[in-house]
């Protein structure tokens, strides 16, 4: 039954995106600052587990650093073991039985306070991504946005998804179509959106009714705290949402294989989806469903330029989409394809504007890069750039960035010439890497555009309405911008989502996205 709160929320207003800060605003910029100086005051704390609203110290730690200073040390996290992810098996299914009869308005209220205590606390919430995972001011202020963007989405759909469907009249029966929670979720988000993704997974499974179990990325497990801390002080009941830092290896693939398990809500690499996706799939003894994996995996995306398209504005959204956060986006644009035409000249505005990026620790403002996340990250992209230097024709960067913190910074690299088929063209670096491909004609750009196994973001600049119109036919990704860059999708603006080995095409943010989480019951009453 609802609660006399959930009686008393009245109609709600209309979603609206959570405004980004303006920095450059004096109160702003030291709202900031004060926000990093708090954070900084915190680092190198022990953090526990939290299973069933118990906190628990295993005396086995997962350490999070700072890739702007290796040596830092952002915090120590208890570290789960099988034993640690049972018992919040344990606690999840009993929260589950209450959870889920819980009035999906009543469930709504606990968001959307949610969303009003992350406002309250953006700039310190921004402040630990910039610390721990190496975000610009910009970059964590938007990833910010959209965690509470998410929570003000997400829970206006429960309230929406609450109300009757409408069914077709059938004479001499009551006929009602409700969705239903489906149990015991795994929410494994990705460290490049370590708080906006983290959220918009773990509310949409708890919004719906679900209980959750979060296993957050090892490299960014201090703001994944942050976020089980503000529920833990909404009041959340225990056990709804459990914080299980551990080995993907072993604790992440005991509870995917668990027989309990009902869905997995995973943003990450093609390699790891897909050994979810295959473990998820595997009946175990005692399990009566088939398990609901949700898999957004990354992409390979292409910005093309035609021969008549505004190359100011093309070369602003290539740098903007390629070298923003390091091009650590799973919508980074990491593959130029541009009309041999126009070709030498995008490339040079591309450079002009390149050049000027300001590198360095992001703590500092005027920083536009700055470190990619952490060691493997950083040896891996280094490798791509010496094949891309047989590849094709380095023409800035390649290089690490020297800084007196020794941290890990890669300078923004673009290379030119490159044949469509190359590694650098196919697979995904994940970092700060620009492949400059020629085009013969725009329908040979878009048969490049389509040549990988993604479909993940891409975009399209032109000034003819025709070719507009066959890229929005023919250009094979799940979300696609025309005459903008491929980066930055809205919440409840751009629903977001790939095809092929980019994922489910989960459409997150999206009118779609809480289906995933539920299933439909439908209720039929002779009268």
């Amino acid at each position: 039954m609802p609660t006399a709160a959930a009686e008393k929320m009245g109609a709600l207003s209309e979603f609206r995106n959570e405004p980004f800060t303006d920095f450059s605003v004096a109160e702003n910029e030291k709202a900031m600052n004060e926000a990093l100086k708090k954070v900084r005051s915190q680092l190198g704390r022990q953090y526990p587990l939290v299973i069933g609203g118990e906190h628990i110290e295993t005396g086995d730690f997962l350490v999070s650093t700072n890739p702007a200073a290796p040596e830092q040390i952002i915090g120590k996290f208890s570290k789960a073991n099988k034993d640690h992810a049972e018992k919040a098996m344990d606690s999840a299914l009993k929260a589950f039985e209450s959870w889920k009869k819980v009035c999906p308005k009543e469930r709504a209220q606990y968001i959307f306070k949610a969303a009003k205590v992350m406002r309250e606390r953006k700039h310190e919430l921004s402040a630990w991504l910039v610390i721990e995972i190496g975000k610009s001011w910009a970059e964590a202020d938007g990833d910010v946005a959209e965690a509470i963007d998410f929570c003000e989405y997400y829970a206006r759909e429960m309230v929406r998804l609450s109300n009757p469907a409408p069914l077709v009249p059938s004479a001499g029966e009551k006929n009602r179509l409700q969705y239903i929670p489906l149990g015991v979720g795994l929410v494994i988000p990705p460290w490049n959106f370590p708080l906006a993704i983290l959220v918009g997974m773990t509310v949409a499974s708890i919004v719906a009714g679900n209980t959750v179990i979060l296993k957050p990325s090892s490299d960014t497990p201090a703001i994944a705290y942050q976020f089980v801390q503000i529920m833990e002080e909404l009041g959340l009941p225990k056990g709804v949402l459990n914080f299980v830092p551990g080995p993907g290896a072993s604790v992440g693939d005991y509870l995917v294989g668990h027989p309990k398990t009902r869905f997995i809500a995973f943003t990450g690499s093609k390699e790891v989806g897909l050994h979810i996706n295959e473990l998820a799939a595997k009946t175990q003894p005692g399990q009566i469903w088939i398990k609901r994996v949700v898999a957004e995996m990354g992409g390979k995306d292409s910005i093309v330029v035609d021969a008549d398209a505004n190359l100011d504005a093309a070369a602003e959204g290539i740098v903007a989409a390629a070298f923003g956060f390091q091009g650590q986006k799973c919508s980074a644009c990491s593959r130029a394809i541009v009309h041999k035409d126009v070709y030498d000249k995008v490339l040079e505005k591309v450079l002009e504007r390149a050049k000027k990026i300001t590198i360095g620790s992001t703590e500092e403002k005027a920083n536009f890069m700055g470190p990619v996340a952490s060691k493997s990250a950083f040896e891996g992209i280094l490798k791509y750039i010496e094949i891309g230097k047989k590849e094709g024709r380095v023409v800035l960067g390649g290089n690490v960035h020297k800084t007196p913190e020794n941290g890990f910074f890669i300078e923004p690299t673009i290379i030119a010439d490159i044949d469509p088929k190359a590694r650098i063209a196919q697979e995904e670096i994940f970092g700060p890497v620009l492949a400059f491909i020629k085009a013969d004609s725009w329908q040979n750009a878009l048969e490049i555009a389509n040549n990988t196994e993604f479909g993940l973001t891409g975009a399209a600049y032109t000034a003819t309405r025709e070719k507009l119109d066959q890229a929005a036919d023919e250009f094979h990704v799940g979300n696609l911008y025309l005459n903008r860059k491929c980066t930055g999708a809205l919440v409840g603006v751009h629903p977001f989502g790939g095809f092929n080995m980019s994922g489910t095409d989960s459409k997150a943010g999206g009118p779609d996205y809480l289906l995933l989480f539920t299933q439909a019951k439908v209720v039929s009453e002779k009268v």
